[in-house]
């Protein structure tokens, strides 16, 4: 009797997306660890020195008849513990805390925008009162308040000089303050509408830039009463970046993601618009050749900055309203619409010698030495290979037909590896003992076959073999239809499956006639050789006669 050769399954080609070395290197962050805030988070920002720590700022919507409340029993009871109740709070979270480490809570209002110093010592936050508050990172209470503006402030940052900061709010205003002296320097009140976003130069520590709502980017310069420079973004403004070298200035609103040029006035040089929603945040790497965005559709964009191409793309649960990428690329944390801080970590790359080296073989195989070569006259003996068969080929070996297609209808063979579950049907239908492997079955194995034939007829990959196990299923089940409510929802299933497949292709078939219509108008006649020479003989003829 002939041995039993095992069931090939062919490999059919699937469309994947292309691997490239970005690919490669987004995909080496590992599974995100998700930390609950109190409330939607409105910025984070990495401390620029390390052990790179980063402040998260998130606050929640309450009622304003909570708020007073809050506002009166503090003013009544101001103790150190009572301000573990607020809402409003920076908490300070390591590299690798999942709990923060520190937790700056003095404030009665929300706090927004809270943004470390160039030198990691100093955080400044805003907060819906309007007032300003510097801290110390190693201290609780605030060093510094900065009080003028008139409505919430959800714009603090500093000047590359460390000495000034400027801020923004919801009074339409862009003010500069002087640290050691806690006063305002200038206020500009040039924008239409609020302030909410901004970023400094680290080229002059005098020029920095706010965005507004009135669809504006404007460049202030400390040393002027006015903006030097006013950008038209086109759609209201929620985040602005400028260029480690000072020229390129990216600003996100709408759905829109654009590239200006500073030092030509201003100039458009891209604009980007692969987000689906309005775009929130926007961030760099380390190396500035890459550029992040966030939007409310869910998804983290990564471009090139010298193509502006999507290199790769992340998807999270929800809403993206903050981004932050660390100093060494090692952490991507982002901040969600429902309080959920999202961090992901990228292992170090360590180069490990050990891994390099080959596995060495056996002793036994050096038994005549490691440098002994084979001889003409040696005997190279092989040990026969044992060759292990699967459950299903065992099963079709015996020729169990229905044991063997239940082998493959488990849910994981049929879920990852469907073209097992095929290739098991189109053995059966060779061998002519599909009809009755599919027959004898009971309400749940029935309702197990045509979900998935359901599901995968569609594919062209599968349709010639489920075509003829859906027409075997329904005669062979047509006697049950009207007596189980589960098979006649599948095969209800089944029918809209198909009925949607077959308009596809007759829509596709209108098309292709129409572009073959089209194509043909488009083509024009040419002359063959023996034309082209006929016609230039007749006209050579005519000219000979002219001349005589």
């Amino acid at each position: 009797m002939a041995a039993y050769k095992p069931l090939v399954v062919q490999a059919c080609p699937k469309l994947g997306e292309r691997i490239t070395q970005d690919t490669l290197y987004w995909r080496g962050y590992k599974t995100p660890v998700q930390i609950k805030e109190f409330g939607a988070i409105n910025k984070i920002d990495f401390s620029p020195v390390p052990p790179y720590n980063y402040a998260v700022t998130a606050s929640s919507r309450v009622s304003g008849f909570f708020k007073a409340f809050m506002v009166l029993f503090f003013s009544r009871y101001h103790t150190g513990g009572c301000h573990a109740l607020l809402l409003w709070q920076i908490h300070i979270y390591g590299r690798y805390s999942q709990e923060p480490i520190k937790t700056f809570s003095r404030f009665l209002h929300a706090a927004y925008s809270a943004t470390y110093r160039d030198d990691g010592r100093l955080l400044a936050a805003g907060s819906e009162d309007g007032v300003i508050s510097l801290f110390d990172v190693s201290g609780k209470a605030a060093l510094r308040q900065f009080e003028g503006h008139t409505k919430p402030v959800h714009l603090v940052g500093f000047l590359s000089d460390k000495y000034r900061i400027f801020s923004g709010g919801d009074d339409f205003s862009s003010n500069l303050w002087d640290i050691p002296s806690a006063t305002e320097i200038i206020s500009y009140s040039e924008h239409t509408d609020y302030v909410r976003c901004g970023c400094a130069s680290k080229v002059n520590t005098d020029v920095f830039i706010t965005g507004s709502y009135d669809h504006t980017v404007k460049l202030f310069d400390a040393r002027t009463k006015s903006s030097v420079m006013t950008i038209e973004h086109g759609h209201p403004v929620e985040s602005v970046l400028l260029f480690p070298s000072g020229g390129l200035l990216v600003s996100a609103g709408g759905r829109y993601v654009k590239v200006w040029d500073v030092l030509k006035g201003g100039q458009l040089l891209v604009s980007l618009k692969n987000h689906h929603k309005t775009v929130t945040c926007l961030c760099l790497n380390s190396s500035g050749q890459r550029l992040l965005s966030g939007s409310l559709d869910r998804h983290v964009k990564i471009y090139s900055t010298t193509s502006y191409r999507v290199v790769h793309s992340f998807n999270y649960a929800t809403s993206i309203l903050s981004l932050a990428l660390s100093p060494e690329d090692e952490t991507i944390v982002v901040g969600m619409t429902n309080g959920v801080l999202n961090v992901k970590h990228r292992k170090p790359e360590e180069k490990n010698e050990d891994s390099h080296k080959k596995r060495q073989p056996a002793y036994r195989t050096y038994v005549k030495g490691r440098t002994y070569m084979p001889k003409q006259e040696d005997f190279c003996v092989s040990k026969p290979v044992k060759r292990v068969l699967r459950k299903y080929d065992k099963l079709l070996r015996s020729f169990q037909s229905s044991k063997a297609l239940d082998a493959v209808l488990e849910p994981p063979i049929m879920l990852h590896t469907p073209e097992v579950t095929v290739a098991i049907m189109q053995e059966l239908h060779r061998r002519g003992t599909l009809r009755s492997a599919l027959a004898g079955r009971d309400e749940k194995q029935v309702n197990l076959l045509l979900t998935f034939v359901a599901r995968r007829v569609i594919e062209p990959r599968f349709t010639p073999v489920l075509v003829t196990v859906a027409d075997m299923l329904t005669d062979i089940y047509q006697p049950v239809v009207g007596q189980s409510a589960v098979v006649d929802k599948q095969f209800l299933k089944l029918q809209q499956a198909i009925g949607k497949e077959i308009d596809c292709q007759e829509e596709l078939l209108e098309v292709l006639g129409m572009m073959d219509t089209l194509f043909a108008t488009f083509t024009k006649k040419r002359d063959t050789c023996l034309e082209e020479n006929k016609s230039n003989g007749v006209t050579e003829i005519i000219e000979t006669n002219r001349n005589f």
